[in-house]
């Protein structure tokens, strides 16, 4: 084992050098488990509102509640952790997270709400911090492949742990899949105590200090990638969060296939993850460049494909590729930007991936409240991811925003 510079363990390669320590799989684990919650609230929202006697529309605060949490309260969240080990600040988030989803679930609208927002910074500070840790637990070369591991966990909480908690729900009212989501989150902080390498005295380094962290900040390259991040993710949202109305109103499939087509999504994320976690270690700009092509070219294809089921499906597969092989070479290029103050810039990261998803819902509204077609909302998607193109490049500039 050896100790880094930031104060982080990291682990010496075995004799396998193509696997990841253990640490790393436990905090994806740990991120689908927080994540689950975060996708699975849109499928009860109807029972969730009947039962605590609110419109719909007030339900939908909670949704709007979390995003703010993660948006607005993940970087003080990081920046206050600064001086606590790396294990302790994940074990801390997790636990504040359980303890806020099941503060919720014991209370009435009000306080669903305000834990809603609770849970949103605990979640937003976990994932800045489980970031950094796993780049900590391999060898550099290995660090954009572990950031993937740690993401993936969310594209598994998309595709398995969100409808499989619905389901739950269905048979236990909402708050049981809930309860399954505190039990896992409660699990993967025992998996962390666990699995993760303790602190030791190196573990405060004097350079973690919330100064250089402010710092790091205000490097123009680093805002940048953020952009990049959030025109991407936006850019692939809108098209996602609109799919089974697609799917329903223009391709015409049967209402019982419509889930396993956005399962496809969630399976290409994963394949995504995966290729992308594996590019982007040596040559990040290639993965970021195919991703915001490819979602630009696929979100165009989606306007004629999403009319026949026969090009639907592989449409959706190859767009869940496109939207997440990108994600590694961001977070790769974060902290390469920001390697002397990881933590204020990953959880930064968080904000900004959840920004981009915040914004879909605003510019669906305004095209949609014009009367444009369901399908204008997958160009929408392609000029976003259009718009980030031009960041790519100029980060790929050796002369301006290029590598450290």
């Amino acid at each position: 084992m050896d100790l880094m510079t930031d104060g982080t363990v990291r682990t010496a390669p075995g004799p396998s050098s193509g696997r990841l320590p253990a640490g790393v799989h436990l905090l994806g684990f740990s991120l689908f488990a927080m994540g689950t919650a975060e996708f699975l609230l849109a499928g009860v929202l109807p029972a969730v509102a009947e039962d605590l006697g609110v419109p719909l529309s007030s339900a939908g605060f909670l949704i709007t509640g979390f995003a703010l949490g993660v948006v607005v309260g993940g970087p003080p969240f990081a920046v206050l952790s600064l001086r606590w080990p790396r294990r302790t600040a994940l074990v801390v988030a997790q636990a504040v997270f359980a303890a806020s989803i099941a503060a919720g679930l014991l209370g009435d609208y009000r306080v669903l709400l305000v834990s809603r927002v609770v849970a949103g910074i605990a979640y937003a500070g976990f994932f800045a911090v489980a970031s950094v840790t796993a780049i900590g637990l391999v060898t550099p070369e290995r660090k954009a492949r572990a950031s993937g591991v740690v993401v993936s966990g969310l594209s598994v909480a998309m595709v398995v742990g969100g409808p499989a908690g619905t389901l739950l729900s269905h048979f236990t009212e909402w708050r049981g899949g809930f309860w399954a989501v505190v039990a896992l989150t409660a699990a993967g902080a025992a998996g962390c105590l666990a699995g993760i390498p303790a602190a030791s005295a190196a573990d405060r380094p004097a350079t973690r200090s919330p100064a250089r962290e402010w710092a790091a900040m205000r490097r123009p390259r680093l805002w940048g990638v953020y952009a990049v991040t959030i025109l991407t993710t936006a850019a692939y949202m809108i098209t996602f969060n609109y799919l089974a109305a697609l799917l329903a109103g223009v391709t015409r499939l049967p209402e019982v296939w419509i889930p396993a087509v956005l399962a496809l999504f969630g399976a290409g994320a994963f394949a995504g993850l995966s290729l992308g976690g594996r590019v982007a270690d040596r040559r990040p700009h290639l993965a970021l460049l195919a991703g915001a092509v490819g979602i630009v070219v696929l979100s165009v294809l989606m306007v004629a494909a999403v009319r026949h089921v026969w090009a639907v499906v592989p449409t959706v597969l190859l767009l869940g590729v496109a939207s997440f092989v990108l994600n590694p070479a961001l977070y790769g290029r974060v902290f390469t930007i920001a390697a002397d103050a990881p933590t204020l810039a990953g959880a930064t990261t968080v904000s900004a991936f959840q920004l981009g998803i915040s914004l879909t819902p605003a510019l669906a509204a305004a095209a949609l409240a014009r009367g444009t077609a369901l399908t204008a909302l997958c160009l929408i998607g392609a000029g976003l991811a259009a718009a980030a193109v031009p960041f790519v490049l100029l980060d790929r500039r050796p002369g301006h925003i290029g590598r450290r």
